[in-house]
């Protein structure tokens, strides 16, 4: 193994990182009653990667007080490797724990603990991997990455794609992915439709303008839209092979003897890599708007959220080659969405990869296989040894 610097031993053991990193709380959740700020998870890891030679930059996210992004520089150069992860996690039932959330248990060769898995155990792994070559000649700079609200409102990520930065040409997201490498996934879209219509007695229907009729109307719209674009785009590579839509919710009307006045559905699409976020909302308002005018009804469409773009990182790409014949695995699709395609957006050839399975994120008695500490540092070095210290493609 290759020993790093005086400077490198003096931070912590991965087990004394991470026991550290648990004990702070940093959970981001659209309710006020459970969100932390990162900031002390932030300020810990500048703690321990300024000694090791890191110029660090720490960013408060705009609009939202107590959220911060770090981005860690080990060398310089127009190139270079970015390793991310993102410091907050999901609440927890606290009832459903065997352990305390918050601090680090071992038990049956494995780390119990929020966050083990999803994913503040990334960090004290790239550090640990960071610390063989803190004293040697990079050819292209080491980038250590860590992210705000990644399990809410991936505002995080969307503030460094704004603010252009970093700037680097590979990068490694240390989501749970068991070590198997993931080129793509699908995009999530959240949207809102609301009818407004005219309220009267249900004695006679011209007295007002139904919105639960079309509401019935604009359904068969969505189902028909989604059967076309099911047929039009497949991608063998995910397990479910077409996009999806979802009618998740609906609410409308106060009374079997009104008509009813207004209607609200809530729906879920995960489009493909290839289907344009934009291009799918303005196909739906197309289906929408002569509904609308068609029975006199007020129309609202927007998105619940801003939605995760679809991510595909070609087959044949440096960054999956490389990581392949490190792992030893194929890389593939998975289900679940991340901050790839943000990073992407920066001009960075992106790969999702990472300890712990996806499986036990956000579950209670969370916990990281410790068989998958080690494997996890040598790829890491690996990939650090060949785009940082060899400069090399392939």
């Amino acid at each position: 193994m290759v020993q790093g610097t005086d400077t490198s031993r003096q931070v912590p053991g991965i087990q004394e990182m991470l026991t550290r990193l648990i004990s702070l709380p940093s959970i981001s959740s659209a309710s006020a009653d459970w969100d932390h700020s990162n900031e002390a998870v932030v300020r810990t890891l500048a703690e321990w990667l300024e000694p090791m030679g890191f110029t660090v930059e720490i960013l408060e996210v705009p609009g939202m007080p107590g959220k911060y992004n770090l981005i860690a520089t080990l060398g310089s150069g127009p190139g270079g490797l970015v390793l991310s992860g993102h410091t907050d996690t999901v609440p927890f039932d606290d009832k459903r724990w065997q352990s305390d959330p918050f601090t680090l248990t071992e038990k049956d060769n494995r780390w119990y603990g929020l966050g083990t898995c999803d994913m503040k155990g990334f960090f004290p792994l790239a550090i640990e991997a960071a610390k063989a070559f803190v004293d040697q000649p990079l050819q292209q700079p080491l980038i250590i990455l860590a992210t705000a609200d990644e399990e809410s409102s991936m505002n995080g990520a969307r503030a460094l794609a704004e603010a252009g930065k970093p700037k680097a040409r590979y990068a490694v997201i240390g989501e749970p992915t068991s070590l198997q490498p993931v080129r793509m996934h699908k995009g999530i879209m959240m949207e809102r439709l609301k009818f407004e219509g005219q309220s009267g007695h249900s004695s006679d229907p011209g007295l007002g303008r139904n919105a639960l009729e079309g509401m019935h109307e604009a359904m068969g719209e969505l189902l028909s839209l989604r059967q076309q674009w099911q047929s039009q785009y497949q991608n063998p590579n995910f397990r479910v092979q077409v996009p999806t839509m979802n009618l998740g919710c609906i609410h409308g009307g106060d009374n079997p003897n009104r008509i009813c006045a207004q209607c609200e559905l809530h729906f879920d699409l995960r489009p493909l890599p290839g289907m344009d976020m934009a291009g799918l909302r303005q196909a739906i308002l197309d289906r929408l708007q002569p509904v609308a005018e068609r029975r006199e009804l007020g129309l609202t469409f927007e998105p619940l959220f801003d939605g995760v773009p679809p991510f595909e990182t070609p087959a044949d790409a440096a960054l999956v080659k490389a990581c392949e014949k490190l792992t030893g695995h194929t890389a593939h699709a998975v289900a679940f969405a991340t901050e790839a395609p943000w990073l992407q957006k920066l001009g960075m050839e992106t790969l999702v990869m990472g300890p712990g399975s996806i499986d036990q994120a956000h579950q209670p008695d969370e916990y990281l296989e410790l068989s998958q500490l080690e494997p996890t540092v040598d790829i890491l070095r690996g990939l650090i040894q060949q785009f940082c210290l060899e400069g090399k493609e392939a």
